[in-house]
């Protein structure tokens, strides 16, 4: 059974005990769509500050909308094209403080302000990418960054 935590440490040890919340809400489960919608899930009960917190998986070629939390999405999107796209043909994060400045960024919710894509991969493998929105600029810092790449290094081992 999973209960909310009451976050009470620095940025740090919080994302360190969800990223441990995760690997113990994953162990012994193989099923992709189970593991990415749990992950959703309780990285949007950490988060603050976001609207959408979700996974768009590689399929024949370009990311398909998986798990998620929040508004409905986009479906489809190809690679290169928006962050998420950009991010997954790069295969590395990106952090947009503002994705009205972005170029052929995607609006799939018009009140999404900022936004981070951490790619997925496992093997040296693409898998899809993790995508949060803000309706805030600038939300997204190198903290946020780094531990959510930790985060998504702790799912990939489920998937």
């Amino acid at each position: 059974m999973f209960n909310v935590e009451t976050y009470r440490g620095t940025r740090e040890e919080n994302y360190d005990l969800v990223i441990k919340q995760l690997a113990a809400l994953l162990e012994g489960e193989t099923n992709t769509t189970a593991n990415l919608s749990n992950a959703s899930a309780l990285l949007n009960q950490f988060l603050d500050r976001v609207n959408w917190v979700g996974f768009y998986v590689l399929e024949e070629g370009e990311l398909v909308l998986g798990p998620f939390q929040g508004l409905p999405a986009c479906v489809r999107i190809p690679l290169g094209k928006g962050v998420c796209g950009s991010s997954a043909q790069e295969q590395k994060t990106y952090r947009v403080e503002d994705v009205h400045q972005f170029p052929g960024h995607i609006a799939c919710d018009a009140a999404s302000q900022s936004e981070i894509v951490v790619p997925l991969i496992k093997n040296g493998e693409l898998l899809g990418v993790l995508d949060i929105d803000s309706p805030e600029k600038n939300r997204f810092d190198e903290i946020d960054q780094s531990k959510l790449e930790q985060f998504v290094q702790e799912l990939v081992k489920h998937l």
